[in-house]
C-alpha cells in the first residue's frame, strides 16, 4: 500500500524498534508471546478508522473521520467529553482505554471492498491496530468484517445499512451500530401510506450491490404488504454518475412513484435528473407523481438542494434531536469543526466509544472478551434511546426516525425534518427472518 493511503496519526507507538532490529507485528508472533492479535504492551493503544477518502461515499467519510478524531480526543481527556458524559455507562473517564493513551491509523477505502480490505490488513499487520472502525458502503463493510474475523480483531461497523451485514454475512467479530434496511422500510413504510395511499405503482432504481438489493427487497414487501404494486426494479453501477437513461423509462412505465434505493453521490446524481425529467410536476394515474429515498442523510440533502424539499425517507439521527445525548455530540462536534454532525459522523463516535466501554469493562483488549461484553449489552445517552445489542447478530436495536426534506430551511445545514421518531417495537425482527437467514455468527477468533 502506498503511502499516500494510510496516514499514521497520533504518537508513534511504543516498541515499533526493538534495539538494532524491526520488532514484528504482533500478528506475526507465536501464541506463547501473544494471547490474541495485537496486545497492546506498551503505553498506547492503536484503533484503525478505514473510511471512503475518495469515491461516491467521499462526503461521508470525511464526517466519519472527523468524528473519529473527535472521539479519540473525548477518550484521552480532550475538549469537554461529549457523550462521555451522557452515555449510561460510566466507565470512561478520559484517561484513555484502560489507562493507555488512544492513537490511531487511517486508511482509504475508495468505496470498493479490495481497496478496504487491503487497508483495513495493512492497519493491523503493519500498525498494530486491535480494532477497525469505519465505511459507507455495505460492500466494503462486509469485506473488511471478513476480514477482521479471519485477523482476529473487533470490526466496529460505520455507515452500513445492507441487512446481511448482520444477516447472511454476520460475524462473531463484527458489531454495527447503525440501523439498517428492513428497519427503514418498517418505519417508513407506514408513513408512505398514510401520506400517499395504499393504491400505488412504484418504480425502484437500486444501487447494484448487497445495500441496494436488500433496501429495495425490504421496502417492496413493506410497501406491497400495504397494497403498493411494484412496476418495475433496474439495477443501476455504483459508479454511475448521470442517470437520465435510467429515468426515462420510468415516464413510460405507468408507475406513480419512483423509489431511488441510492445513497450518498448515486442519490444526489438520480434525484436531480428525476427532477430535471419533471416527474416531480407530473400527475399519473390521477395521482400526483412522488419520490422516495428511503435511506437519508444531510449530507446528501444539501448536495440535492432543493430537489430533497417534501421528499420522505429514514435516518439513524439527526443533529436536531433534543435529547441529552444528541446535544452534547452537536456541540461537541460544532464548536471543533463549525457545522453540525452528519449521521455517520454519529455512528462512527459512537461505536468508537462503544468499543471503549467494554474494553474497559471487560477488563481486557481481547477481542473475544471484548465481544462478550457487547453482546447483550443495553445502554441509553448516545444519542438513539435506550438501546439494546443483541447478542443473536450483533445488531443494534433502538428508535428510527422518519425525515422529510424540508420546505424552507433556515439555513444550509437545516434541510431536514424529523416527523416521525418509529419506536423501537416497530422495527424488531426475529434473530431468523428469512431477510437476515443463511448466515452463522461463528466464534470469536481472538487471532494471535
Amino acid at each position: 500500500m502506498s503511502k499516500s493511503t494510510l496516514t499514521r496519526r497520533g504518537v508513534l507507538r511504543t516498541g515499533a524498534v526493538a534495539g538494532a532490529g524491526v520488532a514484528l507485528p504482533t500478528i506475526f508472533t507465536s501464541s506463547a508471546a501473544s494471547a490474541f492479535t495485537n496486545e497492546p504492551t506498551g503505553g498506547t493503544v492503536t484503533l484503525g478508522f478505514n473510511v471512503p477518502q475518495t469515491g461516491p461515499y467521499a462526503d461521508e467519510g470525511a464526517d466519519e473521520l472527523r468524528a473519529f478524531e473527535l472521539a479519540v480526543e473525548h477518550l484521552n481527556g480532550g475538549g469537554d467529553g461529549g457523550m462521555i458524559n451522557t452515555f449510561s455507562s460510566k466507565t470512561l473517564d478520559g484517561t484513555g482505554i484502560l489507562g493507555k493513551k488512544v492513537e490511531y491509523v487511517t486508511g482509504d477505502t475508495q468505496t470498493k471492498s479490495d481497496a478496504a480490505r487491503a487497508s483495513a490488513k495493512s492497519m493491523i499487520e503493519k500498525d498494530g491496530a486491535v480494532m477497525i472502525s469505519g465505511g459507507s458502503s455495505s460492500g466494503v463493510a462486509v469485506a473488511v468484517q471478513g476480514l477482521c474475523q479471519e485477523a482476529g480483531v473487533i470490526f466496529m461497523a460505520g455507515l452500513t445499512h445492507s441487512n446481511d451485514t448482520t444477516g447472511k454475512d454476520k460475524k462473531a467479530n463484527g458489531f454495527r451500530h447503525f440501523f439498517n434496511a428492513y428497519m427503514s422500510a418498517a418505519a417508513l413504510a407506514p408513513v408512505l401510506s398514510k401520506m400517499y395511499g395504499n393504491d400505488r405503482k412504484a418504480y425502484h432504481l437500486t444501487a447494484d450491490y448487497t445495500w441496494g438489493w436488500t433496501q429495495q427487497e425490504s421496502i417492496q414487501a413493506a410497501t406491497e404488504a400495504l397494497g403498493w404494486e411494484t412496476v418495475n426494479n433496474v439495477l443501476t453501477p455504483l459508479a454511475q454518475t448521470d442517470f437520465s437513461s435510467y429515468i426515462a423509462p420510468v415516464l413510460n412505465s405507468g408507475a406513480d412513484v419512483l423509489v431511488l434505493n441510492h445513497y450518498g453521490g448515486n442519490m444526489v446524481n438520480s434525484l436531480t435528473n428525476a427532477v430535471q425529467f419533471g416527474l416531480r410536476d407530473k400527475q399519473v394515474n390521477g395521482k400526483n407523481f412522488e419520490i422516495v429515498v428511503p435511506l437519508y442523510s444531510r449530507l446528501m440533502a444539501r448536495g440535492a438542494g432543493e430537489n430533497v424539499k417534501g421528499i420522505f425517507g429514514s435516518t439513524n439521527w439527526h443533529w436536531s434531536l433534543q435529547d441529552e445525548g444528541s446535544k452534547a455530540f452537536v456541540k461537541s462536534f460544532g464548536t471543533k469543526y463549525g457545522f453540525p454532525p452528519s449521521q455517520a459522523a454519529h455512528t462512527c463516535y459512537v461505536q468508537t466509544l462503544l468499543y471503549a466501554d467494554a474494553v474497559q469493562r471487560a477488563g481486557s483488549f481481547n477481542p473475544c472478551e471484548v465481544g462478550a461484553a457487547l453482546e447483550g449489552f443495553e445502554f441509553d445517552g448516545l444519542g438513539n434511546g435506550p438501546t439494546l445489542y443483541r447478542a443473536d447478530d450483533h445488531q443494534c436495536f433502538k428508535d428510527v426516525l422518519v425525515v422529510r426534506g424540508k420546505e424552507n430551511p433556515e439555513s444550509e445545514f437545516d434541510l431536514l425534518e424529523v416527523v416521525e421518531v418509529t419506536p423501537r417495537a416497530q422495527v424488531e425482527y426475529a434473530p431468523d427472518h428469512p431477510m437476515f437467514s443463511g448466515g452463522n455468527l461463528g466464534s470469536c477468533n481472538p487471532g494471535a
